[in-house]
């Protein structure tokens, strides 16, 4: 299948190479030179604008780091550009209402597309084990699977155009939630004098299970590898984290949901941010503590 990818970053190198490797006949684009260069060794063929890396294409994936810049992209490069009928999958995390104003946009040009943010981070993208959860009609689904399953290790029906979005907002709230829980009582048992080592092999076997804990502990040098070992470097970014949990508090207030916890954490990745962390994994917040 000939696809174009839109957005060459951090996932999207990875996705885009994955592509490749499935024997797809893949047009990258992105604004790096850098990251073009690094799709060029993985097998795709480059472009340094969007219209001409989407002209008779099959299907067209973005993955880019807003509404804004979706919406922007989609509705000057990409609508009228890419053959009538070519499938649109927007892998990006962005807002909902702007995800199913797109969505209408393509539609009443004659696309299909739909909605399909990731769960799993960097090395997941990589390595083609992405969670896609996809916003979408039953066929646009079935259509979009055929592109997104050499990328992952679960392409799910959330249900609805929009519906994806909504999925990833409240997984990502949900994330940020255990991983200051995670990292609040690493830290409390090491000040109350429990070795950390012995609370991860106690808690990762009990009721305090949980990704952030057994795979993505964020204290350095204690159980899973993860960027702690790495001075925080890599990983999910803090500042990506406080994104998706706006995002997420801007979700609740449209559907009238009480999120408490939500908010809190929302607070703690501000601060944590506007203090100079922005760049950190978001498993640093850790170092606060």
């Amino acid at each position: 299948m000939k696809i174009a990818f839109i957005g060459l970053g951090n996932m999207g190198g990875g996705m885009a190479a994955n592509l490749v490797k499935a024997g797809h006949d893949v047009h990258a684009f992105d604004l790096s030179a850098d990251a073009l260069a690094k799709a060029t060794e993985h097998g795709c063929a480059t472009y340094t604008a969007v219209a001409p890396a989407v002209e008779g294409v099959e299907a067209v994936v973005t993955m880019l780091p807003n509404g804004a810049i979706v919406k922007a992209v989609l509705t000057s490069d990409v609508i009228g550009k890419a053959p009538a009928g070519a499938l649109l999958i927007d892998c990006s995390t962005i807002d909902v209402a702007t995800a199913r104003e797109i969505a209408a946009l393509a539609g009443s040009a004659g696309y299909q597309m739909v909605d399909a943010p990731v769960s799993g981070g960097i090395a997941a993208a990589n390595g083609g084990t992405l969670t896609f959860m996809v916003g979408g009609t039953a066929q646009a689904f079935e259509r979009a699977s055929a592109v997104l399953e050499p990328m992952a290790k679960a392409v799910i029906h959330a249900g609805e155009i929009g519906s994806g979005q909504v999925a990833k907002m409240c997984n990502n709230m949900l994330l940020a939630i255990h991983m200051i829980g995670t990292c609040e009582a690493l830290a409390l048992a090491q000040k109350a004098g429990l070795d950390p080592q012995t609370f991860y092999e106690i808690s990762s076997k009990s009721t305090g299970y949980c990704w952030s804990l057994n795979d993505y502990t964020p204290a350095p040098g204690i159980g899973a590898a993860s960027p702690a070992d790495n001075g925080y470097a890599g990983g999910f970014a803090s500042a990506l984290m406080l994104k998706d949990l706006r995002l997420a508090m801007a979700g609740a207030v449209d559907a009238g949901a009480m999120v408490p916890m939500g908010e809190h954490a929302t607070e703690i990745y501000e601060a944590f941010v506007n203090s100079g962390g922005g760049g950190k994994d978001f498993g640093a917040i850790f170092t606060t503590l």
